[in-house]
Order: structure tokens, then sequence, then C-alpha cells
């Protein structure tokens, strides 16, 4: 009897390590399908720029401490030393500032956008985003990406679009809200890439917290020059920004950076749209929401594009593992 189960335990502990990418990510997306409600949540009490400064400086000392911990003991237990006893080639330093760089000038711009055109235009718009990190990945570090894949990936963007066509009809069309909406799926698709391209030469934890460290950095001339108030003056508005920051960022975010270890950018990005499935499901169930014909049909055009998308192994794998099995592979 014992040896049957010590012969079961190597094959139950493959299909763990099969389906913990796939769980990983799945809390990544309903961490962030949280963040539209904290968001408006928290404008009411400041800016959407202010809000966004301070999800940035907790979350870099959430990371901050948590790499502090991780460092100390292994320091401990490992008796190896804290600091990294090699230097870094300045191409992978540089890639680490970029990503910094363009995290935040996603963010900057698709919020300054929202001033500037309709939210049904500007989420339209940054539904493109897995499409400029396919064809950023294609032209830039010679990622293939399979008929599948591209066939899902159209489907899916579609879906996402129509999602908030009704909204997207009855809005006001503005050519500069929109382009800089459309500069920050660009920004977006970038930062997937190039935290795809050093997964493998910095940690996980590394990445999170240079990348928020710098984008802190350059948020805190913005909201001197350009916010009247920094910070909340309420308790509510505390724990919503610190929600933001643990939850969204901190919880959401670093899954996500965590998941690019094991899947591609452009799968990762193009798993993000499953964000408004799961905001108009919860919005159905906790405030009776009703989903219109188009909301029904992009929620569907999603769902089946990314369940195409999926069943194409090579681009759905991370270039850093290609060992890892797609998560069609691990359903049979």
């Amino acid at each position: 009897m014992a040896e049957n189960q010590l012969s079961l335990t190597p094959e139950k502990s493959d299909k763990t390590s099969k389906f913990l990418p796939i769980i990983i990510v799945i809390i990544a997306l309903l961490a962030l399908s949280s963040t539209a409600i904290f968001i408006k949540i928290a404008v009411r009490e400041m800016s959407a720029v202010a809000t966004l400064f301070n999800r940035l400086w907790i979350a870099t000392i959430i990371f901050g401490l948590w790499s502090g911990i991780n460092q100390t003991r292994t320091q401990i237990t490992e008796d190896k030393p804290v600091l990294p006893q090699h230097r870094y080639p300045i191409k992978e330093i540089a890639f680490l500032i970029a990503v910094g760089l363009v995290h935040v000038l996603g963010r900057l711009s698709w919020t300054w956008s929202l001033t500037q055109t309709g939210a049904a235009n500007a989420n339209a718009l940054g539904s493109l985003n897995p499409l400029f990190t396919t064809l950023g990945g294609w032209l830039f570090f010679n990622q293939i990406f399979g008929r599948k894949f591209i066939i899902g990936l159209i489907l899916a963007i579609i879906g996402a679009i129509a999602v908030g066509f009704e909204d997207l009809l009855h809005s006001n069309n503005n050519f500069t809200g929109d382009a800089v909406a459309l500069i920050s799926s660009i920004f977006y698709a970038a930062n997937f890439l190039l935290i795809e391209q050093i997964s493998n030469k910095f940690s996980i934890i590394t990445i999170l917290v240079w990348r928020c460290a710098i984008a802190t950095s350059l948020m805190i001339p913005v909201v001197l020059i350009f916010e009247k108030q920094v910070f909340p003056v309420t308790l509510s508005g505390w724990l919503v920004v610190f929600a933001l920051a643990a939850i969204c960022e901190a919880l959401g975010h670093g899954l996500i950076v965590y998941s690019l270890k094991t899947f591609s950018s452009g799968f990762i990005s193009l798993l993000l749209l499953l964000n408004p499935v799961i905001v108009a499901i919860l919005a159905w169930i906790l405030f009776s929401e009703n989903l219109s014909i188009f909301n029904l049909l992009g929620l569907t055009l999603i769902l089946g594009g990314i369940y195409l998308a999926i069943s194409n192994k090579e681009s759905v794998q991370s270039k850093v593992n290609p060992h890892i099995q797609s998560p069609a592979e691990t359903e049979s």
C-alpha cells in the first residue's frame, strides 16, 4: 500500500506543476479585475494621477520589504551573500530601466487619454495591446506565432471592442485623446516584451522593485507640479490606494510578471482581455447589471479567441522556458 502511494506521488506532483502556472494567471486576472472599482472609488477624493502615484510608491515599499525578507532568508538558510557577486552588463541594466520607464509612460498616457476622449474609445484602443505585443515580438525578438494564435488574437480583440461597442457609438471622438490611448497600448506591449527578455537575467522580485521604484521616481515631479492634493485625506482613501497597491499592483501585476517565465508575452497580453469578461460577470452577479447582445457577443469572441490561441503550443510558451507545456496540453 505504501509503495502504491509513493508511486503516485511523482504523477501528482507533475500534474500540480502543469496546472500551477494557469492557476497563478487566474489569480492575477481576478486581482486585476478589481482595479477599475478601486480607481472609481479613489478618484472621488483625488485625481487619477495622484491615485497612480500613491499606488506606485506603496507597491515599491511592498516589493522592497518582500525582497529584503527573501534575501535575508536566503542568507540565513543557505549562507549566501545578500548582494550579487557579479556585475550585470550595461545592456541588461538598460533593459531594466526601460521597463520602469515604459511602465509609467503607459499608465500616464492612459490616464491622460481618459481626460481627452471617452472611456469607450480608450478601452477599445487599449484592447490593441496584444496586437502590438505580438507584432513587437515578431519584429524585434524573432518570435514566431502560429496561424491559430493569430486568428484567436484577432477574434479576442474584436470581442473586446464589441464589449464596449454601444458606449463607443455614443462617445464623442477626439483625435488627440484617441491617439494617446493608442500610444498607451504600445507602451504596455513594450513593457511585456522587455520583461520577457530580462526575466531569465534578473529575479522576478528585482524586476518588480526596479519597475515600481523607477516609475515612482518619474511620478514625483509630475504630482508636485500638477497636483494640489498628492495624498488621500481620509482613512477610506488610504485603504483604497493601499488595496490598489497590494491587490492590483503587487498581487495582480506581480503574478503577471512571474507568469512571463512560463508563457509568452503575446499570450499573457491576450489573456488580459479576459478582464472585461470577469468584470461583466461580477457586475451581473453583484449589481444585477444587464448584459446586452453586444456584451454577450464580445465575451463569447474573447473566450473563443483565447481558447483557439491556447491550442498553439509554440505561441503560448515563453522563450525563456520553452519546455513548459501549454494549457491545452495540461487538459489531456
